[in-house]
């Protein structure tokens, strides 16, 4: 019983540890092969995963996990260079990590947190930023 019970236990942590897909680098770079700028690497609208494929689960503007869709809220994660998280990539205006919430830390022009900030982590000499998908 006291095996069984352990077992289980060494067990349970198992589903907590997703794995992160890297899905590109967000940046206006079209000879960059991870932007998703360059049509023939990761902004590829035939790419399986990628942010430009409609019928991906990151394109998709149906999934839940979409960039695109303004209903998601699993949308795929921004991080610089260093690690810091700089919110979702989303164009859903009432997630409060979202990109495209006007008020919110990571959307709001204002905040130097936000990649629409061009005085703060949206500065145009930074480098871009990682995208990551579940």
């Amino acid at each position: 019983m006291r095996v069984v019970f352990l077992l289980l236990l060494l067990l349970l942590p198992l589903p907590l540890l997703v794995h992160a897909e890297d899905l590109g680098e967000l940046s206006t770079n079209p000879y960059n092969p991870d932007s998703t700028s360059n049509p023939f690497g990761a902004g590829s609208p035939f790419k399986p995963d990628g942010l430009n494929n409609p019928i991906s689960p990151y394109g998709s503007p149906f999934s839940n996990q979409s960039a695109t869709n303004p209903f998601a809220t699993d949308a795929p994660r921004l991080y610089d260079q260093q690690g810091n998280y700089r919110g979702k990539l989303s164009t859903n205006p009432y997630d409060p990590d979202s990109t495209s919430n006007p008020y919110g830390r990571y959307g709001s022009p204002f905040s130097p947190d936000s990649i629409k900030n061009p005085y703060g982590a949206g500065s145009p000499y930074g480098h871009g930023l990682r995208i990551e998908g579940r």
